[in-house]
């Protein structure tokens, strides 16, 4: 099972690239939804990692694919400048995620 990268920036690629991991950096949402389906539709990819500017551009249909999506995981990762999120993020993705509130 693979990790594939998609990032915004070429440096989050090229640590990842020293990792072993490969990827893409695309900008635009619709490379970003197209890089992610192509990721869904690859067999070998166990773990698609996003960075958060990469979330945050496609946030409503990379939440909705994580939900709905079995098979793989998507993870988001931080960018070289760190988290944005605010400190109830995670509190936050649960609860929309399973539907209660904590």
């Amino acid at each position: 099972m693979k990790s594939f990268l998609i990032s915004d920036n070429r440096d989050t690629l090229l640590g990842m690239r020293l990792a072993g991991i490969k990827g893409v950096i695309v900008h635009e949402k619709r490379d970003i939804l197209n890089e992610i389906n192509k990721a869904l539709n690859d067999s070998d990819i166990g773990i698609i990692i996003i960075t958060e500017k990469i979330l945050n551009k496609a946030e409503e249909e990379i939440m909705d694919l994580k939900l709905k999506k079995s098979n793989q995981i998507i993870v988001t990762i931080p960018d070289r400048h760190g988290f944005k999120y605010d400190s109830g993020f995670i509190t936050k993705y649960i609860s929309e995620s399973v539907g209660i509130k904590i």
